[in-house]
């Protein structure tokens, strides 16, 4: 493995890269401009287009060549470098909630933005437009071989399934890169290097509804539903303490019925299965079949004759998990930043667009892009811009060793 004890106090005599590191300082008010700027545009996700031409047209007034993939992801390339192979930096477009007007994002009178998605992940695109202007400014590593390549990708959140990086790395494309650094959100505690697998069910369970007094005794989707909660969760809590294996699973959207008088000819579940095993995984996907059928089976054995439920369970996404390999540099790179920057960090595990490349054993890590925010995927979401320098300038070193040793 290379050594970046000896890169980086090379790097930092490097007239380009300590223009590059005081110029985050400088541009404090411009980044927090383009900040506020860039959330203020929606980007739910599957709907990201209207965010990914605003950003492509951000990064070519910035020098930069960017274009748009079959995706949607925006791709940008120093000029000329397109073909020369780099480092993949990395920012998901989408949010899980968006503004419905400009005014739905606000700067707070202690200078915090205020809104969906200005951390989760405001944060991370306001770093890669803070890099795009710097490095067309400072020019640091001119001369090195590898260029950094600055993605902004869709399809991160909710039910997107991870879609721009599997389109980035497809049928071995994610080759190309030498590294994948990716941002997300705000902070500097922590380095993704372990990615969180997790796989998502739509439930389904339909009968011949009716009214609630003339037809009752007909089997009812909703208590079927209520059941298949109650027995998933009973059930799951008691492997889960049995366990050594930590695993999660969420009821994050029920839905099911039109009226208080009448009896649901439908009742749907959205589930979010996480653990850090894919056997344990793999159980709980089983368990929620096998409470789905017992479900059913309950409510047709005691219905009046008039109708049976039916019941469906399908799949909706699935992230692969995945672990950094101990040989790559990355880690080690990350880590030498962080000593000489005073950052106290911890390896975790995670669910990011970091699981793709990893699981695929491509060299990637997710880091926070600096700053300090709270309350992701809700309205109540905010972002301060107070530390974000020492982000900013953690990402430019790391950037810049997995470059140099190119």
């Amino acid at each position: 493995m290379p050594s970046a004890v000896q890169p980086l106090p090379v790097l930092l005599e490097d007239p380009s890269v300590r223009a590059g590191l005081d110029w985050f300082r400088r541009e404090r008010a411009w980044i927090n401009e383009q900040h506020l700027a860039v959330v203020r545009v929606p980007a739910p996700t599957f709907f990201e287009d209207q965010r990914a031409q605003w950003i492509a047209a951000r990064f070519r007034s910035l020098g930069w060549e960017a274009k748009l993939d079959r995706a949607g992801n925006v791709i940008a390339n120093l000029p000329g470098r397109r073909d020369k192979g780099g480092v993949a930096v990395t920012a998901h477009l989408d949010t899980v909630l968006a503004p419905r007007t400009a005014d739905d994002i606000r700067v707070n009178g202690d200078g915090r933005l205020l809104g969906p998605g200005v951390s989760d992940n405001g944060a991370g695109l306001s770093a890669l437009l803070a890099l795009a202007a710097m490095w067309k400014e400072c020019a640091p590593l001119a001369d090195a071989e590898l260029a950094p390549v600055i993605i902004a990708n869709v399809g991160e959140e909710g039910e997107g399934n991870l879609s721009g990086m599997r389109y980035l790395c497809r049928n071995g494309q994610g080759k190309r890169f030498r590294a994948f650094l990716v941002l997300d959100g705000p902070g500097v505690e922590h380095i993704t290097c372990h990615a969180l697998g997790s796989r998502r069910f739509d439930v389904t369970i339909t009968g011949p509804g009716g009214h609630s007094w003339h037809n009752h005794g007909a089997p009812n989707p909703v208590h079927a539903l209520g059941r298949v909660i109650a027995t998933f969760t009973e059930r799951a809590q008691q492997a889960e303490d049995a366990s050594d294996t930590r695993s999660s699973f969420n009821f994050g959207i029920v839905q099911g019925g039109t009226s208080i008088n009448s009896i649901p000819q439908e009742a749907r579940a959205k589930v979010d299965l996480r653990s850090e095993s894919d056997r344990s995984m793999d159980s709980l996907a089983d368990l929620l079949t096998t409470s789905v059928e017992e479900a059913a089976s309950y409510a047709n054995a005691r219905a009046n004759g008039s109708g049976k439920l039916s019941a469906k369970v399908k799949e909706i996404g699935s992230r692969p998990g995945g672990d950094l390999a101990p040989n790559e540099p990355i880690l080690e790179y990350l880590m030498a930043v962080d000593a000489h920057l005073g950052i106290r960090s911890q390896r975790d595990r995670a669910s990011t667009d970091a699981n793709i490349p990893l699981s695929l054993g491509l060299p990637a890590v997710s880091i926070g892009a600096g700053g300090q925010g709270g309350g992701a995927h809700t309205p109540a979401e905010w972002y301060s811009p107070e530390g974000r320098e020492l982000g900013l300038r953690r990402a430019f070193l790391a950037l810049c060793l997995l470059l140099h040793a190119g």
